[in-house]
């Protein structure tokens, strides 16, 4: 099993899972703060039914991954590739935007819900907060299966011990904990997901144009930009491991470097600037229903 790999599940399973968990705290710690906590059970059900789907959604894309020829099995690998690095950007810049305001919008979402006197709503609240990073996490870990070497039992293992981690951070922020700084949390785990999602988007490239080169299509940018491997080889030792995790390679071509960078450049000045919260979504007074 790589430990490369392991470490890129282990990041996008504690980020993705430390989100979903936070939500289900916030439903929780007010659904008992405003004297509804008999239906704690219906937000369990909403959350576990969102996992459930969450995870069979994630076999279905895990089973597909290697399952093509050449060269659907590379058109494959970098539309997967191109849609985890393209779903993860937005998951970024929308968290980064909404978590300034996130424990206010859920709160609002449960007084409305409440006031309506429809408490099963407070399923619907749980399962559309979790399935979102469940389909998230999904993609993302499929994405990043098809670029490592291991493939999925070394993501997917990384994942499960993410996603345990996730739980005891969500578990202590609904008890009151405050260890962790998660505004901090969110903003590092964010910078290396950047680099991530800027490795899933390069070897999507690469592989497209390894599809280029079987159809026998010429590419403008498909030579390669140098050969470093006798200095830094990624298919062994720290190179294998950085191969892994943010989709470096020793031997890049033109097209593929050039993407990487202006990627990473581009995404974390956006992503580092200062940010205007979202509005406050209109709430009604507290209820118990």
């Amino acid at each position: 099993m790589e430990f490369g790999a392991l470490t890129s599940g282990f990041l996008i399973g504690l980020r993705e899972g430390v989100e979903a968990a936070l939500i289900v705290a916030i439903v929780l710690a007010y659904v008992v703060r405003t004297g509804n906590g008999r239906h704690i059970p219906k937000i369990w059900i909403g959350a576990g039914s969102a996992a459930i789907l969450s995870v069979v959604l994630g076999l279905l894309i895990f089973r597909t991954v290697g399952s093509f020829e050449p060269p659907y099995e590379q058109l494959f690998e970098g539309s997967a590739m191109l849609l985890a690095a393209v779903v993860v950007t937005w998951m970024l810049f929308w968290m980064r935007r909404q978590s300034i305001n996130l424990k206010g919008a859920l709160q609002a979402a449960i007084d409305r819900v409440l006031s309506e006197g429809t408490a099963w709503g407070l399923a619907v609240v749980a399962f559309t907060a979790v399935i979102r990073e469940g389909i998230e996490t999904a993609l993302f870990l499929a994405g990043q299966a098809t670029s490592t070497a291991s493939g999925a039992p070394s993501v997917a293992m990384g994942a499960v011990i993410g996603l345990a981690g996730a739980g005891v951070i969500g578990w202590g922020f609904y008890r009151g904990s405050r260890a962790i700084d998660l505004r901090r949390f969110f903003r590092w785990t964010g910078i290396a997901l950047v680099f991530i999602a800027a490795g899933l988007l390069s070897t999507a490239v690469h592989e497209f144009l390894e599809v280029a080169e079987i159809a026998g299509v010429p590419v403008i940018g498909s030579q390669t930009a140098f050969d470093i491997s006798g200095l830094l080889s990624q298919d062994e030792g720290i190179g294998q491991f950085l191969a892994a995790i943010f989709g470096y390679t020793s031997r890049p071509e033109v097209l593929t470097l050039a993407v990487h960078v202006t990627y990473v450049v581009a995404i974390l000045a956006l992503y580092l600037r200062p940010v205007r919260p979202a509005p406050p979504a209109p709430r009604p007074d507290p209820v118990v229903a």
